[in-house]
């Protein structure tokens, strides 16, 4: 294994020629070098719009041009990710379908879903991880015309059950950032759920909400024209692309939450494919346009080795697990 990590950081564009024979075996009349021959879906558990969606659309293209293949984007929302996780999950493994995968769909659902058909620490071959980035925490002005944490949270104080806040749907990211945030400063603020990022910004902007949390790189644009007002963000630290607006963690210490997203293989695609794609991943890196663009909404480019997308993915099992026991969120 370390000769294996020591070729994935030098960004070989095929899979070690030790591993050519394997990749024989698992993809009769071709080799991983061959691949890809035809189009490669990246299926996506969201709505398009969504901040998932935005990543994959930037990513796709370089992907392309790369491998010399198009990467299909094939948008599969609803139940919370589900519908899409469990296509990529039922997909053949030949390496011609990937998960476009987020914190929502393959971390937080293994906590809120008693009825899974698959165990989302083991169901997935990882990838990488490829974008992650902060929640920020945003008002309706007109409704919350605080500007501040503190004062935010004394006015939702003031009015217990009487405001109401929006969410991706119940266990997106938006949804349980929200219920940390109310468990951590005592709060009484009630959910509703839209099917997407767009329309529960839609749903603050109009006032028909009060405020939410959601992914940056989902509501940069709306910041910048002003529509809702950006009062926090949820790594332990401010973050350059909002100057002046401090971490939750300054107020309600320890307080972190962070949207990723990245790309997993069905079981049992083979190991080769799986590292040529990475390959052709890791030289997105050195893409300061790319890294400049996801920078912009409100994101870091990663591109991570499997094994620490794999950490990823079981820590935030493991903190969400915690928190929906003890505010017992369940979903059907």
């Amino acid at each position: 294994m370390p000769v294996r990590r020591a070729l994935l950081a030098l960004a070989l564009a095929a899979p070690p020629a030790a591993l050519a024979p394997r990749a024989a075996r698992a993809m009769p009349g071709g080799h991983a070098a061959d691949w890809p021959e035809s189009p490669v879906r990246l299926i996506l558990p969201d709505s398009p719009g969504s901040g998932n969606d935005t990543t994959a659309r930037l990513i796709a293209p370089e992907l392309e041009a790369l491998l010399g293949q198009p990467f299909v984007i094939e948008n599969r929302g609803g139940a919370g990710g589900r519908i899409g996780v469990e296509a990529a999950w039922k997909a053949a493994p030949d390496g011609y379908s990937f998960l476009f995968g987020n914190a929502g769909s393959n971390g937080i659902n293994a906590a809120i879903y008693r009825n899974l058909p698959y165990d989302l620490a083991s169901a997935f071959e990882p990838v990488s991880l490829l974008v992650q980035g902060p929640n920020v925490l945003v008002v309706n002005q007109r409704l919350l015309p605080a500007r501040d944490l503190p004062s935010l949270i004394a006015m939702l104080r003031t009015a217990p059950g009487s405001l109401n806040y929006a969410s991706g749907g119940i266990g997106s990211s938006a949804h349980m950032s929200m219920e940390l945030f109310k468990a951590r400063a005592g709060l009484d603020i009630l959910h509703i759920p839209y099917r997407g990022t767009p329309a529960m910004a839609q749903s603050v902007i109009a006032g028909d909400t009060a405020l939410m949390f959601a992914n940056l790189v989902n509501v940069m644009p709306y910041i910048e024209r002003g529509e809702v007002r950006a009062i926090a963000v949820t790594a332990r630290a401010p973050v350059p692309e909002l100057p002046g607006v401090p971490a939750v963690a300054e107020v309600l210490p320890g307080f972190e939450t962070l949207a990723w997203n990245g790309i997993l293989a069905p079981p049992g695609t083979p190991e080769p494919i799986r590292d040529r794609l990475l390959a052709a991943l890791v030289t997105l890196r050195t893409s300061e346009p790319l890294r400049g663009r996801i920078r912009r909404l409100g994101g870091q480019l990663v591109i991570s080795p499997p094994e620490i997308f794999a950490e990823r993915i079981a820590s935030d099992i493991r903190q969400w697990k915690q928190l929906a026991g003890q505010a017992g969120i369940q979903a059907e």
